[in-house]
Formats: C-alpha cells, structure tokens, sequence
C-alpha cells in the first residue's frame, strides 16, 4: 500500500532552520521511496501568545506505506528528538512542530487524530507552501488548495531567502 501524505513543520526555537532541515531530512525515512518533496521556508507571524518569535514554516509531501496512526507516532518521535515540549500551551513558541496535514484522500477523526488537519484551511503558513509542492491538490471536504490559500489573509507570511539562491 502507498499513499501520499503531506507534514507541516514548524520551528521557532533553537535555530529553527536547522530544526527544519534536519527534520526533513528525517522524514525521508517515512517515505517508502525515499523521495520528499518540500517547499520553501517561510518566515511567519505566530499564531498564539504574543512575544514568541517569528516561525519558519515549510511542507513535505511523500508517498508513505505506513498507517495513519503508524506515521502519527513515527512524526511525534521525530518532535521529542529535537527537544519538543508539549507543555500544554498550546500555539506557543517551539522547537520543532509536525502536523499531518493530509493522509490520501482520507478523512480520519480519531482521539488522536483528524485528518485533514482541523484548521488547515484557515492557516496561509500551511497552504502557501502546500501550494509551492501541489498546486493543483483537493483538500477532502474542504475543496482546491488554491482557493483555499485565496481566502486567507497572507500579510504574515514571507518566503525565506536562502544562500543557494
């Protein structure tokens, strides 16, 4: 069984381009070929308590042979080895955030799990990049990535220039 999946990562602690980088580079582990895909980084306005920094932002996509719930675990794993602290303030600053945005074309609500995301359609820091990596995507019950990215407000979020470009 293959199906793609797509993660949103977040970081806006402890050098949080590293943060990013290293974690996509573990990710490649979860792909049953190998192969991620990702967007730019993106510098964006938090979310949450007021006087936290700036995140950086991107989204990977890769086709997977693991179960929902399987991948979940395997991504929380990924958070703790760079330091994650869930503390229970929630949207606050943190070292290392992914979110299983899309499972295929499945729509999950478990205890632990929905799918897609919950506020996926609401977040320009998810759908700008999500939309760099597959611009022509549907969201399940929520309708096309790019409609979606077109009624949010995009004023906090700014592509990152790197080095290589």
């Amino acid at each position: 069984m293959s199906v793609q999946v797509y993660i949103g990562l977040g970081s806006n602690l402890d050098n949080p381009e590293t943060h990013i980088y290293t974690a996509l580079a573990e990710l490649h582990s979860l792909a049953l070929d190998g192969v991620v895909v990702s967007s730019p980084l993106y510098v964006t306005s938090p979310v949450g308590p007021r006087g936290q920094p700036d995140y950086v932002n991107a989204v990977a996509g890769f086709n997977t042979g693991l179960g929902a719930q399987e991948l979940l675990d395997e991504i929380l794993d990924i958070e703790q080895k760079h330091g994650r602290q869930r503390t229970g303030n929630q949207w606050g600053p943190r070292t290392l955030d992914l979110d299983l945005l899309l499972y295929g074309e499945n729509v999950i609500q478990t205890e632990v799990l929905t799918v897609p995301h919950p506020r996926i359609r609401e977040r320009a820091f998810v759908l700008k990049p999500l939309v760099d990596i597959a611009p022509g995507l549907q969201i399940p019950g929520q309708g096309d990535v790019q409609d979606l990215l077109g009624g949010c407000d995009q004023s906090g979020i700014k592509r990152q220039v790197t080095d290589a470009e």
